[in-house]
């Protein structure tokens, strides 16, 4: 059977989080035809019990271990029967007609491959969502701090383009992995997501692919929903694992889409950003709860870094 859309969630931990983004899916105001697909990567809480007394009607795949965000949809994109994907986080909520109306925006602009909407992480609070590519001048902005001191400045800020309020439609680089509406037509262009990715900058790898391809990416604030859980739950589990992590991923999408000089530079501001956080929270460490996690995050950096080869390695 042949739907209009398909939607991917992958979830790790987040029962309670999962359960109302499901009810608001099969809440929702649509007359489309979807299916849903829940991908739980070897939870430990009652998710998988939960999906299957809730809601039946759910595609449920349940693996052994936890493959990643990357790996994890890939599984739900192999199966998906719609014109259209959704990658949806499952700290999210939809509001209204969310799927109607990203469907009829999508069908208005055929060559845009990638939708991203409005995410709300309460009623009249925006969420700054879509970003620049993870370059090494933005992730160097990133490191020294200096967006948040001129968030208004279209350069200084242009890593996660802090001086666009999120009301208005635009083409963006990246759109966020928590909701992307994706043509199938650009998915068999340019392929599924690429599983080197644990998690972290794999919706980046693969807006960098559509753009490359033709496919441009676009956010819409016509389209709402709500974000529950804006510190991110189920990567607070594992907070400094997380931060090793982000940095792995950030090193393979400069190796990979802009070359061995851009991950070289892109270690170094890692190497320049883990220092700077030590000399800033470390003094504080014993004191302090906040600076023993930075300090401690800081640390676990700089021991991965130090760990790669160099550049031909």
């Amino acid at each position: 059977m042949t739907y209009e859309i398909s939607i991917i969630i992958v979830s790790w931990n987040a029962c309670e989080h999962l359960r109302k983004c499901l009810q608001s899916i099969f809440h929702s105001e649509t007359n489309i035809s979807f299916e849903v697909f829940v991908i739980d990567n070897a939870s430990q809480d009652d998710s998988v019990d939960m999906v299957r007394a809730d809601f039946p009607n759910v595609h449920l795949i349940i693996n052994g271990e936890n493959r990643g965000f990357a790996a994890a949809n890939n599984q739900g994109l192999a199966l998906a029967q719609g014109h259209y994907i959704l990658l949806l986080n499952p700290d999210t909520i939809l509001l209204d007609d969310a799927l109607e109306r990203s469907i009829s925006i999508a069908k208005k602009h055929p060559d845009v491959g990638v939708i991203g909407c409005q995410v709300l992480e309460r009623m009249n609070n925006i969420q700054n969502t879509c970003f620049s590519f993870p370059t090494p001048w933005n992730l160097f902005l990133l490191a020294v701090g200096l967006p948040k001191l001129f968030p208004k400045s279209r350069i200084i800020g242009r890593p996660e383009l802090s001086w666009w309020d999120r009301r208005s439609e635009r083409f963006v680089d990246v759109v966020s992995g928590m909701f992307m509406l994706v043509r199938r037509e650009a998915i068999e262009e340019v392929g599924f997501m690429d599983e080197a990715y644990f998690i972290y900058a794999e919706e980046a790898d693969w807006c960098f692919r559509f753009w490359q391809a033709g496919w441009s990416c676009m956010f819409t604030p016509e389209v709402k929903i709500i974000h529950t859980d804006g510190g991110g739950q189920s990567t607070r589990q594992v907070a400094i694992k997380m931060y090793v992590q982000l940095q792995k991923s950030l090193l393979i999408f400069n190796r990979k889409n802009i070359g061995k000089i851009a991950w070289l530079s892109a270690k170094v501001i890692f190497l320049f950003s883990n220092l700077l956080r030590i000399f800033i929270w470390g003094p504080m460490a014993i004191f302090n709860q906040k600076a023993l996690h930075k300090t401690s995050r800081a640390l676990a950096g700089l021991r991965f870094l130090n760990s790669i080869p160099g550049i031909n390695g």
